[in-house]
């Protein structure tokens, strides 16, 4: 009977245990996802080749145009919520910029990985910035992404990208992009790059 009653015993407490167990490995895996959730990824960014840098030496170098806001951040300003952005998702920087004689900060996140995918065709592509926004707020942003390594020298804003007068179609660039064509939504909105 008492033998019946220690096993009962040591049954509770092991269950207990495994139980008091379980709840701490949730509640460290739940801190340790948060922690991890915030933490910068780190690449090594490895040189070309000989043989990759020879066969971009023969070709003439092409040009890569991005589309700044969606493509490779995401932003909203004062007291405007962006439903592309997880709610509580704190912002990588903020810009203070003068629109109209009025202060307005904007929250700008950028797009994962981001400033690897930049560094490295940078390698490969003339880089070139252009966004529907205005000047002094896509300056800002195009300088902030290129971080003083000299490879969003090209930049396109509002002012300079005339709108298309036949939505939805492929129209021929204007110089610089001569060569290029530029694809149009039907919205009239740009898609997120040109072809050169």
């Amino acid at each position: 009977m008492m033998r019946t009653q220690c096993l009962l015993g040591l049954r509770t407490f092991v269950a207990f245990a495994a139980k008091l167990w379980s709840f701490f490995i949730y509640l460290l895996r739940r801190q340790i996802r948060t922690i991890i959730q915030y933490q910068t990824v780190r690449y090594d960014i490895l040189p070309l080749s000989p043989v990759s840098r020879n066969r971009l030496g023969q070709v003439k170098r092409k040009i890569l145009v991005l589309d700044l806001d969606e493509t490779l951040i995401h932003s909203h300003h004062d007291g405007v919520l962006r439903p592309t952005v997880r709610p509580g998702t704190p912002p990588d920087f903020i810009l203070k910029v003068v629109i109209d004689k009025h202060p307005v900060r904007f929250f700008v996140h950028k797009r994962p990985h981001v400033d690897f995918f930049l560094e490295v065709v940078s390698q490969w592509y003339d880089l070139v910035v252009f966004t529907a926004s205005m000047e002094i707020y896509g300056s800002a942003v195009a300088d902030k992404l290129d971080n003083s390594r000299s490879i969003l020298k090209r930049r396109y804003y509002r002012q300079t990208t005339p709108s298309p007068s036949n939505r939805g179609s492929v129209t021929p660039a204007t110089p610089p992009f001569s060569t290029c064509f530029r694809c149009w939504m039907r919205s009239g909105s740009p898609l997120t790059f040109v072809l050169c």
